[in-house]
Protein backbone atom coordinates (compact mmCIF):
# COMPACT_ATOMS: atom_id res chain seq x y z
CA UNK A 1 0.00 0.00 0.00
CA UNK A 2 1.06 3.59 -0.30
CA UNK A 3 1.97 3.30 -3.97
CA UNK A 4 -0.88 5.61 -5.02
CA UNK A 5 -2.43 8.83 -3.77
CA UNK A 6 -6.15 9.24 -4.43
CA UNK A 7 -7.94 12.58 -4.57
CA UNK A 8 -11.72 12.77 -4.54
CA UNK A 9 -13.57 15.37 -6.59
CA UNK A 10 -16.64 17.48 -5.90
CA UNK A 11 -18.56 14.92 -7.97
CA UNK A 12 -18.91 11.72 -5.98
CA UNK A 13 -17.28 8.69 -7.57
CA UNK A 14 -14.70 10.54 -9.67
CA UNK A 15 -11.14 10.03 -8.45
CA UNK A 16 -7.73 11.35 -9.47
CA UNK A 17 -4.93 8.86 -8.85
CA UNK A 18 -1.26 9.77 -8.64
CA UNK A 19 1.18 6.84 -8.56
CA UNK A 20 4.40 6.82 -6.59
CA UNK A 21 7.27 7.21 -9.04
CA UNK A 22 10.63 5.64 -8.24
CA UNK A 23 13.37 7.39 -10.17
CA UNK A 24 17.13 7.38 -10.44
CA UNK A 25 19.80 8.19 -13.03
CA UNK A 26 18.42 5.40 -15.28
CA UNK A 27 14.91 6.80 -15.47
CA UNK A 28 11.83 5.83 -13.46
CA UNK A 29 9.49 3.00 -12.51
CA UNK A 30 5.86 3.13 -11.38
CA UNK A 31 2.94 0.76 -11.02
CA UNK A 32 0.10 2.10 -13.13
CA UNK A 33 -2.39 -0.40 -11.75
CA UNK A 34 -2.38 -2.80 -8.83
CA UNK A 35 -5.75 -4.33 -7.98
CA UNK A 36 -5.19 -4.48 -4.21
CA UNK A 37 -4.02 -0.84 -3.97
CA UNK A 38 -6.96 0.37 -6.03
CA UNK A 39 -9.40 -1.78 -4.05
CA UNK A 40 -8.07 -0.30 -0.79
CA UNK A 41 -8.69 3.15 -2.29
CA UNK A 42 -12.33 2.28 -3.04
CA UNK A 43 -11.89 1.40 -6.72
CA UNK A 44 -12.92 -2.26 -6.74
CA UNK A 45 -13.53 -2.89 -10.43
CA UNK A 46 -12.47 -5.68 -12.70
CA UNK A 47 -11.22 -4.30 -15.99
CA UNK A 48 -11.74 -6.45 -19.10
CA UNK A 49 -10.44 -4.29 -21.93
CA UNK A 50 -7.52 -1.89 -22.41
CA UNK A 51 -7.58 0.72 -25.19
CA UNK A 52 -5.03 3.18 -26.50
CA UNK A 53 -5.41 6.09 -28.91
CA UNK A 54 -3.03 8.58 -30.47
CA UNK A 55 -4.12 12.08 -31.42
CA UNK A 56 -2.60 15.32 -32.55
CA UNK A 57 -3.02 18.78 -31.06
CA UNK A 58 -6.56 20.11 -31.19
CA UNK A 59 -8.29 16.72 -31.37
CA UNK A 60 -11.40 16.69 -29.20
CA UNK A 61 -12.99 13.30 -28.60
CA UNK A 62 -16.34 13.00 -26.83
CA UNK A 63 -18.48 13.31 -24.94
CA UNK A 64 -19.10 9.53 -25.12
CA UNK A 65 -20.84 6.83 -23.09
CA UNK A 66 -22.34 3.39 -23.63
CA UNK A 67 -26.11 3.26 -23.16
CA UNK A 68 -26.95 -0.31 -22.07
CA UNK A 69 -23.44 -1.55 -21.26
CA UNK A 70 -21.91 1.30 -19.23
CA UNK A 71 -18.22 1.17 -18.40
CA UNK A 72 -16.03 2.19 -15.50
CA UNK A 73 -12.89 3.74 -16.98
CA UNK A 74 -9.40 4.34 -15.67
CA UNK A 75 -7.67 6.76 -18.04
CA UNK A 76 -4.16 8.18 -18.33
CA UNK A 77 -1.77 9.79 -20.79
CA UNK A 78 1.49 8.04 -21.71
CA UNK A 79 2.75 10.74 -24.07
CA UNK A 80 1.77 14.41 -24.24
CA UNK A 81 -1.01 16.26 -22.44
CA UNK A 82 -4.82 16.27 -22.53
CA UNK A 83 -7.67 17.93 -20.68
CA UNK A 84 -9.98 15.11 -19.63
CA UNK A 85 -13.67 15.64 -18.79
CA UNK A 86 -16.40 13.56 -17.15
CA UNK A 87 -20.10 14.56 -17.07
CA UNK A 88 -22.39 13.04 -14.43
CA UNK A 89 -25.37 11.29 -16.08
CA UNK A 90 -26.40 9.19 -13.07
CA UNK A 91 -30.13 9.49 -12.51
CA UNK A 92 -30.84 10.83 -9.02
CA UNK A 93 -27.29 12.06 -8.45
CA UNK A 94 -27.06 15.43 -6.69
CA UNK A 95 -24.48 16.42 -9.35
CA UNK A 96 -26.51 15.18 -12.35
CA UNK A 97 -25.45 17.19 -15.41
CA UNK A 98 -22.32 18.61 -13.74
CA UNK A 99 -18.83 18.11 -15.13
CA UNK A 100 -15.29 17.85 -13.83
CA UNK A 101 -12.08 18.26 -15.78
CA UNK A 102 -8.49 17.30 -15.01
CA UNK A 103 -5.19 17.83 -16.78
CA UNK A 104 -3.53 14.48 -17.54
CA UNK A 105 -0.01 14.32 -18.89
CA UNK A 106 2.97 12.05 -19.30
CA UNK A 107 4.75 14.45 -16.95
CA UNK A 108 2.25 14.49 -14.04
CA UNK A 109 1.41 10.77 -14.51
CA UNK A 110 -2.07 11.28 -13.03
CA UNK A 111 -4.92 8.91 -13.79
CA UNK A 112 -8.63 9.67 -13.75
CA UNK A 113 -11.17 7.10 -12.57
CA UNK A 114 -14.59 7.60 -14.14
CA UNK A 115 -17.33 5.26 -12.88
CA UNK A 116 -20.32 4.00 -14.83
CA UNK A 117 -22.93 6.65 -15.54
CA UNK A 118 -20.66 9.38 -16.89
CA UNK A 119 -20.06 10.80 -20.36
CA UNK A 120 -16.36 11.17 -21.12
CA UNK A 121 -14.19 13.18 -23.48
CA UNK A 122 -10.81 14.85 -23.85
CA UNK A 123 -8.98 17.62 -25.68
CA UNK A 124 -5.36 17.19 -26.80
CA UNK A 125 -3.25 20.19 -25.72
CA UNK A 126 0.22 18.96 -26.73
CA UNK A 127 1.47 18.47 -30.30
CA UNK A 128 0.78 14.75 -29.92
CA UNK A 129 -0.72 12.57 -27.19
CA UNK A 130 -1.14 8.87 -26.51
CA UNK A 131 -4.09 8.11 -24.26
CA UNK A 132 -4.85 4.77 -22.58
CA UNK A 133 -7.87 3.54 -20.72
CA UNK A 134 -8.94 0.44 -18.88
CA UNK A 135 -12.65 -0.46 -19.19
CA UNK A 136 -14.86 -2.64 -16.99
CA UNK A 137 -17.00 -3.79 -19.92
CA UNK A 138 -16.31 -4.47 -23.55
CA UNK A 139 -16.96 -1.90 -26.25
CA UNK A 140 -20.31 -2.46 -27.96
CA UNK A 141 -20.35 -0.49 -31.25
CA UNK A 142 -24.17 -0.45 -31.45
CA UNK A 143 -24.47 0.93 -27.91
CA UNK A 144 -22.80 4.31 -28.34
CA UNK A 145 -24.26 7.45 -26.87
CA UNK A 146 -22.97 10.96 -26.66
CA UNK A 147 -23.53 14.58 -25.77
CA UNK A 148 -22.50 17.59 -27.83
CA UNK A 149 -19.13 18.79 -26.48
CA UNK A 150 -20.24 22.46 -26.51
CA UNK A 151 -23.66 21.96 -24.93
CA UNK A 152 -24.43 25.22 -23.10
CA UNK A 153 -26.43 23.54 -20.31
CA UNK A 154 -23.46 21.42 -19.31
CA UNK A 155 -21.03 24.26 -19.97
CA UNK A 156 -17.72 22.41 -20.11
CA UNK A 157 -14.94 25.00 -20.02
CA UNK A 158 -12.53 23.43 -22.48
CA UNK A 159 -9.11 25.13 -22.20
CA UNK A 160 -8.86 25.94 -25.91
CA UNK A 161 -5.83 28.18 -26.49
CA UNK A 162 -6.28 31.12 -28.83
CA UNK A 163 -5.61 30.05 -32.39
CA UNK A 164 -6.13 26.32 -31.74
CA UNK A 165 -8.13 24.69 -34.49
CA UNK A 166 -10.31 21.89 -33.15
CA UNK A 167 -10.32 18.56 -34.95
CA UNK A 168 -13.58 16.73 -34.25
CA UNK A 169 -15.07 13.65 -35.87
CA UNK A 170 -18.29 14.12 -37.81
CA UNK A 171 -20.03 11.83 -35.31
CA UNK A 172 -18.96 14.00 -32.37
CA UNK A 173 -20.35 17.16 -34.01
CA UNK A 174 -23.80 15.54 -34.24
CA UNK A 175 -24.43 14.36 -30.68
CA UNK A 176 -27.51 15.87 -29.04
CA UNK A 177 -27.91 18.27 -26.15
CA UNK A 178 -28.21 17.50 -22.46
CA UNK A 179 -31.89 18.56 -22.63
CA UNK A 180 -32.53 16.08 -25.45
CA UNK A 181 -30.75 13.35 -23.44
CA UNK A 182 -33.01 14.07 -20.42
CA UNK A 183 -36.18 14.26 -22.52
CA UNK A 184 -35.41 10.95 -24.27
CA UNK A 185 -34.99 9.22 -20.91
CA UNK A 186 -37.78 11.16 -19.15
CA UNK A 187 -35.32 12.65 -16.66
CA UNK A 188 -35.47 16.05 -15.02
CA UNK A 189 -32.27 17.99 -14.44
CA UNK A 190 -32.18 19.63 -10.99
Amino acid sequence: MGKITVETCEIEGLKIITPTVFGDERGYFMETYHYEDFKAAGIDQVFVQDNQSASKKGVLRGLHFQINFPQDKLVRVVSGEVYDVAVDLREGSKTFGKWHGVLLSAENKKQFFIPKGFAHGFLVLSDYAEFTYKCSDFYHPNDEGGLFYQDTEIGVEWPIPEGMELIISEKDTKWGSFSAYCKERNLRPE
